[in-house]
């Protein structure tokens, strides 16, 4: 598979004789004379009347093979041809059907520059069959303008004026997919935060992407939100949302990996066909969600999206690939902190000693920054002696500042203090930091210790009131 060039998209207009409309069969100004109330879009001829002749499918029993028909010549002989803006050294391919009228008719095609352009070849068909026609094209050093042309060589019946039909005509250059890729929000966002992934394939080139498959793995740390596919092809058309593995858009666990089968006719197992840019201005443009796992904390989350495309101008398909730019949202850091508290004796009486541990721990994923516990003793306790293990305790605020705490690692506070009077006692701690704690719910304990007015202690806080 190979990354294709940018060179100037080249495509024809109007290629299939679709436009305008027509019933039967009718005999119109070529490209021009745009001022006309219904012409010939693209198309030119030598003919000095400037007609063309274009049929309905079906008229006289003639079926197109791509929509509309044109024959050749109308009221004269004539070459009809496009001149078209072409960068050199550029490889072109071209495609024709070809038919009969009365018998069988010979044209001849024509490429080269727009003053002496060179036969390519001359097809002969009969009226029962289209003939159908390819070859490729390489565009000379200095040729910024390239005609692309066909000159009628002779018809049945003698009148070559009559014959030569034409249809599912195309000259150009590959296809050549594009991929934009966004992030929304831009961020930096938090842990357990949803980002939404848009990427917009475009065809650049001149022919049609064929078995268009973008496939985008989820960078690492992130779980795709179920149902959260969406499709949306060209302009105005609806939104596809679809969570089965059995449709065109569906996330691959395996792989970590979204997928979608892009373009016109795409099924459960194959991608379809992404028209040029000039048929199909808007695109097509997908999109998913993802919630930031908790070890994408403090990290960089980087996405490239890629498809695979067929180009099937030529004889054989040629598998391609297109790769978006990358996508890069930062991530905070967060840290999951806990703390436990403990007392070495839960009922004493007035005047013994009570010891409180504290241990706060930090399960990361980032180190934490500006932790500080807030433990204020109650009234009934005087305060003795404090040991912290780091940082350092302000017996007045009742708070112990820890500071740093990388991920993984702990810190202690050990204070002591006395019961001065009769009650039960209910002593809580709340440890905080400064990054965002993404399961605060263990971040405060407490511990209850009663203080009884006798020695002995048989129904601890039994008839105590609170203090």
């Amino acid at each position: 598979m190979t990354t294709p060039s940018a060179p100037l998209s080249v495509s024809l207009v109007n290629g299939s004789f679709e436009a305008p409309v027509v019933s039967g069969y009718e005999i119109l100004p070529d490209a021009s004379q745009p001022q006309a109330p219904k012409y010939v879009p693209g198309w030119r001829t030598t003919a000095t009347d400037h007609m063309v002749e274009i049929w309905h499918t079906g008229f006289n029993g003639v079926p197109s093979t791509d929509g509309a028909q044109s024959e050749l010549n109308a009221n004269q002989v004539s070459t009809l041809y496009q001149d078209l803006p072409t960068t050199p050294g550029t490889k072109l391919y071209w495609r024709l059907f070809h038919r009969g009228r009365q018998g069988r008719d010979t044209m001849a095609l024509d490429i080269g520059p727009v003053n002496a352009p060179v036969e390519q070849g001359r097809f002969t068909d009969g009226n029962t069959a289209w003939g159908r026609y390819t070859g490729t094209y390489v565009v000379p050093a200095g040729q910024a303008l390239t005609r692309f042309a066909f000159r009628s060589v002779s018809a049945a019946g003698g009148n070559q004026g009559v014959g030569n039909f034409l249809d599912g005509i195309f000259f150009g250059t590959a296809p050549l997919v594009e991929l934009s890729k966004i992030a929304v929000p831009q961020g930096p966002l938090d842990v357990g935060d949803v980002l939404t992934y848009r990427v917009t394939a475009r065809n650049e080139g001149g022919g049609a992407a064929e078995n268009l498959v973008l496939t985008d793995v989820l960078p690492p740390h992130t779980t795709y939100v179920p149902g959260s596919l969406r499709i949306v092809d060209g302009p105005g058309a609806g939104a596809k949302t679809d969570v089965r593995g059995d449709d065109q858009a569906y996330y691959d666990d395996a792989a970590h990996a979204v997928v979608y089968h892009l373009g016109t006719g795409a099924s459960a197992v194959a991608g379809g066909s992404l028209a040029n840019t000039a048929e199909l201005p808007g695109g097509s443009t997908i999109e998913y969600r993802v919630r930031i796992d908790l070890a994408a904390g403090g990290t960089r989350l980087v996405n490239t999206a890629s498809a695979t495309y067929e180009n099937r101008l030529g004889e054989q398909p040629e598998t391609l690939i297109a790769t978006s730019g990358e996508t890069a949202t930062e991530v905070n850091p967060a840290a999951d902190l806990s703390l436990v508290k403990s007392a070495d004796v839960t009922c004493v009486t007035v005047g013994q000693t009570v010891t409180y541990r504290l241990t706060v721990r930090n399960a990361g994923p980032n180190r934490a920054t500006g932790v500080v516990v807030a433990d204020r003793l109650p009234g009934s306790l005087a305060f003795l002696s404090a040991e912290a293990h780091p940082g350092s305790w302000d017996p007045g605020a009742g708070r112990w500042t820890v500071g740093g705490l990388a991920a993984g690692a702990s810190a202690t506070l050990v204070v002591r203090a006395k019961a001065t009077r009769a009650c039960r006692l209910r002593n809580t701690a709340t440890v905080t930091g400064r990054e965002l704690d993404p399961v605060p719910g263990n971040n405060t304990d407490g511990v209850v210790v009663c203080v009884d007015p006798t020695p002995t202690c048989c129904d601890p806080c039994a008839s105590l009131g609170s203090c």
